[in-house]
C-alpha cells in the first residue's frame, strides 16, 4: 500500500547562521574599520529555500543539522514556530557549532566569509526513511557518486528538483549531471549551465540540458529565465521584473520554490517562470535572505496595485497581462495569508550615522 503523502516538499541540507551587514560605504581593507548603516543575522543555507516554500503554501519538511549553540537553537525555534517548517527529520548534535556566514552587502553585490565544520553524520544517516512527499529539492553533488541519498531515502517517486553549487575547481565535470537521470526538473543558473554543457549561451545551455532532464530552466540574473518542458513540448523565455536590487542573498532559492510550486498546481510553463520571476524579483527589494521570501499577502498586494497603475503606460499594461493568471491564484484565503517577516536588522539613525566612533 502506498504511504499517504504527508507533505509537499521535503529538502535536506546546511544550516549557517547568516549576520549580514549592509550600507557599506566600501569593502574593509587591512588596518581599517568600516562602519556598516545595517546588520541583520538570520537562518540561510538550505533554510532559504525552505521559508520559501513555505510561505508559497508548500506543506515542508527540512532534515538538517543543528548546532547545540544559541544559533543553533534560535535557528530551530524560528524555523519551526515561525515558519511553521516540520523539523521531524532534524538533529541537533551536542558540541557541534552551528556554521556561520559573514555576507558583507556593497555597491550592488556582497562577498562572504563562511566557518564550519562537517556534519557529524552523513545526509543519509540524518534523514533515514524521509516523510513521504510530493516534491524533494536537492543539490547535485560531485562526490555523491552513482547514488545520491535521496534515491535510498525518500519513498515514493517524488519530483525530484535539482539545482548544483558553484565549482570552485573550474572542472564543471559533466559526470555530476548523471543524477539528473532521476531527477524531474534541473534549475542552474546561467554561469553554470553554460560551463557544465561547454555552451555559449543560456539558449544553448537549455536545450542541451533539456535532453538530460524533462524539465531544464536556466536562470539570468537581471534577464530572467528560459525553460524547456520536454515533457509537454513547451518552451517559455520570461523577463525578470525592473526592481531596485537591495540583496540578492537567496533571490535562486525563492525562484526555485516558485517553480515547484506551480508544477504541483499544474500550471504551464511560462506561467510557472513568470510567478517565479516575480517572487524573486519581490524577495530582492528587501534585505534579509531567507527572511525576505515573499508569502501570498505580499503577491496579492502587488498584484492590486499592478492592476491599479495597468492604464498608466504600456509597461504596466503588459505586466498586467502577463499576471493576469493571479486573479485566480491570489483568489480567497490567499489574499490574508502570510507576508514575508522582518529579519533581525538594526539600522544606524541619522545622528548615530555621523557620530564619532572610538574604541578603547
Amino acid at each position: 500500500m502506498t504511504p499517504p503523502v504527508e507533505f509537499d516538499l521535503f529538502l535536506s541540507g546546511t544550516i549557517f547562521f547568516d549576520i549580514v551587514f549592509t550600507g557599506l560605504p566600501s569593502q574593509p581593507t587591512p588596518g581599517t574599520e568600516v562602519w556598516a548603516e545595517g546588520m541583520g543575522s538570520l537562518p540561510g543555507g538550505i533554510a532559504n529555500l525552505a521559508v520559501a516554500a513555505a510561505r508559497l503554501g508548500l506543506r515542508t519538511s527540512l532534515a538538517a543539522g543543528f548546532g547545540d549553540d544559541a544559533y543553533g537553537q534560535w535557528a530551530w525555534s524560528l524555523l519551526e514556530s515561525q515558519e511553521r517548517i516540520d523539523l521531524g527529520r532534524s538533529r541537533t548534535f551536542p558540541g557541534w557549532h552551528s556554521a556561520v556566514t559573514v555576507s558583507l552587502a556593497t555597491a550592488g553585490d556582497r562577498s562572504m566569509i563562511t566557518h564550519g565544520h562537517p556534519m557529524p553524520i552523513t545526509q543519509l544517516e540524518l534523514v533515514g526513511i524521509a516523510p513521504p512527499a510530493r516534491a524533494v529539492m536537492t543539490e547535485l553533488d560531485p562526490a555523491a557518486g552513482d547514488e545520491p541519498w535521496w534515491l535510498a531515502a525518500v519513498p515514493g517517486s517524488p519530483l525530484v528538483f535539482a539545482d548544483v553549487g558553484w565549482d570552485p575547481t573550474g572542472l564543471w565535470d559533466v559526470a555530476t549531471l548523471r543524477a539528473l537521470d532521476h531527477c524531474h526538473a534541473f534549475v542552474p543558473n546561467h554561469v553554470e549551465a553554460m560551463a557544465y554543457t561547454r555552451t555559449d549561451s543560456p539558449t544553448a545551455a537549455v536545450a542541451a540540458l533539456a535532453d538530460l532532464v524533462p524539465l531544464a530552466i536556466v536562470t539570468r540574473g537581471k534577464d530572467g529565465a528560459v525553460a524547456i518542458d520536454s515533457s509537454t513540448g513547451e518552451k517559455a523565455d520570461v523577463p525578470s521584473l525592473p526592481v531596485l536590487s537591495l540583496d540578492p542573498t537567496g533571490a535562486g532559492d525563492v525562484f526555485a520554490a516558485a517553480v515547484i510550486t506551480g508544477t504541483l498546481a499544474l500550471w504551464p510553463l511560462e506561467t510557472r517562470l513568470s510567478f517565479a520571476a516575480l517572487c524573486a524579483s519581490l524577495a530582492v527589494q528587501h534585505f534579509g535572505g531567507s527572511l525576505a521570501a515573499p508569502g501570498w499577502g505580499d503577491i496579492a498586494d502587488w498584484w492590486q496595485v499592478t492592476k491599479a497603475d495597468a492604464g498608466r503606460n504600456a509597461a504596466t499594461a503588459e505586466l498586467a497581462r502577463r499576471y493576469a493568471f493571479l486573479d485566480e491564484a491570489t483568489r480567497g484565503e490567499r489574499t490574508h495569508a502570510v507576508r514575508r517577516a522582518d529579519a533581525t536588522f538594526g539600522l544606524l539613525t541619522e545622528a548615530e550615522r555621523y557620530a564619532p566612533h572610538s574604541h578603547t
